[in-house]
């Protein structure tokens, strides 16, 4: 079994300098409920079929498995309601931790974030000064409910 321990962000500003190489991102879920979440996800040429748990206190069970690109395609257009997460991934290196930064755009154009993954829920980290204000315990800012109220609906940004 697979824990995921992640913490969410917004930035206070964008990093541009850092942000090289990439990676395209489009995903869906087939099954997105509170409780779990089947999504599948094609980044640059390589798929993932991904099962998640309910987080709490930001950790979930996790499980990730590759899938042929091809499948992932149909699966996307067959299994998963519209609107399709779209995003570009970015992997910056700060202090010994990996921090991705996710730009979206279609129906979530204009919404960024930065997420770091944990070995434990209390490790200690230290933020880059374009990190803003937290928002892990924010089910908004989750993707699986960015299907269901795009960024570009809010009303406060």
């Amino acid at each position: 079994m697979a824990i995921e321990i992640e913490k969410k962000f917004l930035l206070k500003y964008l990093p541009s300098s850092l942000l090289t190489n990439g990676t395209l991102i489009r995903q869906g879920y087939m099954v997105n409920e509170k409780e779990r979440v089947v999504r599948i996800r094609l980044a640059g040429d390589k798929a993932f079929l991904t099962i998640k748990g309910i987080t709490c206190n930001a950790a979930r069970k996790e499980y990730e498995y590759p899938v042929p690109q091809q499948d992932a395609k149909e699966m996307l257009q067959l299994f998963c309601k519209e609107p399709l997460i779209e995003k570009t991934r970015y992997h910056v290196e700060f202090k010994g931790f990996e921090w991705v930064i996710d730009q979206f755009s279609g129906d979530n154009q204009g919404l960024v974030v930065a997420e770091i993954e944990l070995d434990s829920v209390d490790q200690v980290f230290e933020k880059p000064d374009w990190i803003g204000k937290e928002v892990t315990h924010d089910s908004g800012y989750f993707n699986s409910n960015l299907i269901k109220n795009p960024y570009s609906t809010w009303q406060i940004k």
